[in-house]
């Protein structure tokens, strides 16, 4: 079955639902109050919440809802639930003090229910869903505190709710955007298998990163995740590596995380990508939501040689540095373009790979370089300190017209100061990712030509 109803919702109850935002039902029902579909919510105390009809009960609305919301503690809710047969397509139990703090006899319970009345779960412990396109926000944590980002490619799949809002708030501050997320918690029923199946037929999305602590069925994993990364870009984050992180997943979500060795060398034998860290995925992610998509067909031919392009030295020997970590290579400029640039350049710039334009460096400097070079190598690390007056905003516009007709992996860095914000967001109009740091261009770069 598919997860529109999930996703895609028509109709939502919500259980638990309050006229305050110190409550977190409260807060809920405000982030609902965009969703343009109708939304019921339940509270036996309350004609009226937010502006919008209140009930007393999940039976008392006129229609069957896809998605019941429930935000009441864990003891209620196996009552609950039995009063959803025939009301909802899906339960999102929000709710924590489950499995994840020892208590497998109430989730047990549920997962039977839910079995018995021919409900979806998702869940328990979770954040719920986000769908960008739909005005969809289901979580508990107000916009003030937690900026949603704009309007974009990137699916976010998460076991844990705190990582996930880490997630959203790190895609905002680096200019991507976002299609859906789906915070699962415990998993008793739709896991992260079954969401990237939704997922990689999902028009919105084009990259989907997932953040897993545990998993419950290896084999279908393995499948649903494979499927998923032929047909989109999939970048997983696996924590739990260690007998502390495995523990600590255990507590957290009541599942076990398994040998962190096997499920990497079953990724790397299946060719699915993982992330060491937090920097590295949001790094990739930039890359392949701006590029991902026009260098996914290219990628079996793409080769790891790589141009930097820099008008500060240090700055192109630590994005050569990352290259060599990263195994990438930044192999010397063929000697026929070596004279060619040498009779087109100062006699000062450092005529190598990388190839320095020094402070004198001006904006058509860079294009020089590009039109002479974009044959020799197969991704371009360009690096510009705008602090010099030689680099002025038409930058961005002459790079843009160079990207599209070398039609090649390309990434910057642009540090901070003059006109570094203006210059950024012009470039990353462009479609052209644009990072605070030669390492994490690098690692962006990489992840195109991977």
């Amino acid at each position: 079955m598919s997860l529109d109803y999930l996703f895609k919702p028509k109709s939502i109850a919500l259980i638990g639902a309050s006229h305050t935002e110190e409550k977190l039902g409260g807060v809920i029902l405000k982030n609902l109050l965009r969703f343009k579909g109708r939304v019921y919510p339940i509270n036996p105390k309350y004609k009226e919440l937010m502006g919008l009809k209140a009930y007393h009960d999940l039976k008392d609305i006129s229609e069957p809802v896809d998605i019941s919301l429930i935000m009441r503690p864990a003891s209620e809710v196996p009552e609950i639930l039995r009063k959803h047969k025939g009301r909802a397509k899906c339960a999102v139990i929000m709710s924590s003090g489950f499995a994840e703090i020892g208590k497998t006899a109430i989730q047990d319970e549920i997962k039977n229910i839910s079995k018995e009345i021919g409900i979806r779960i998702l869940g328990p412990n979770c954040m719920g869903i986000y769908n960008r396109y739909q005005s969809l926000d289901t979580f508990f944590l107000p916009r003030e505190r937690l900026k949603r980002p704009k309007k974009g490619n990137v699916a976010v799949v998460s076991q844990s709710g705190a990582i996930l809002a880490c997630l959203f708030g790190t895609l905002d501050t680096s200019n991507i955007g976002v299609s859906k997320a789906a915070g699962y918690g415990n998993a008793v029923d739709i896991d992260e298998s079954e969401i990237y199946e939704y997922l990689s037929d999902d028009k919105d999305t084009d990259v989907v990163i997932s953040y897993i602590e545990s998993v419950g069925d290896g084999r279908r994993f393995i499948e649903k995740a494979k499927v998923l990364s032929e047909k989109k870009s999939l970048l997983i984050l696996k924590s739990g590596k260690g007998p502390g992180g495995q523990a600590a997943a255990f507590s957290h979500t009541g599942r076990l995380a398994g040998r962190y060795e096997v499920f990497h060398s079953i990724l790397k034998q299946f060719g699915i990508k993982e992330a060491g860290d937090l920097d590295e995925l949001m790094d990739a992610a930039k890359a392949l939501s701006y590029q991902g998509r026009e260098t996914r067909g290219k990628r079996q031919e793409n080769g790891k040689l790589v141009l930097i392009i820099t008008n500060g030295g240090g700055s192109g020997v630590l994005a050569a540095d990352e290259c060599t970590r990263q195994g990438l290579d930044t192999a010397g400029l063929p000697e026929d373009k070596k004279e060619l640039l040498r009779r087109i350049f100062p006699s000062f710039y450092g005529i190598n790979n990388p190839l320095d334009l020094t402070a004198q460096v001006k904006d058509e400097d860079y294009i020089s370089a590009l039109n002479e070079l974009k044959d020799n190598y197969d991704g371009f690390v360009i690096i510009s300190l705008p602090n010099v007056r030689g680099i002025t905003e038409r930058l961005a516009e002459m790079i843009k017209v160079s990207k599209e007709r070398i039609d090649k992996p390309m990434v910057f860095h642009i540090a901070h100061g003059g006109i570094s914000k203006k210059l950024s967001s012009l470039i990353e109009k462009a479609q052209i990712p644009v990072y605070p740091s030669p390492e994490k261009a690098v690692r962006g770069l990489k992840a195109l030509l991977s």
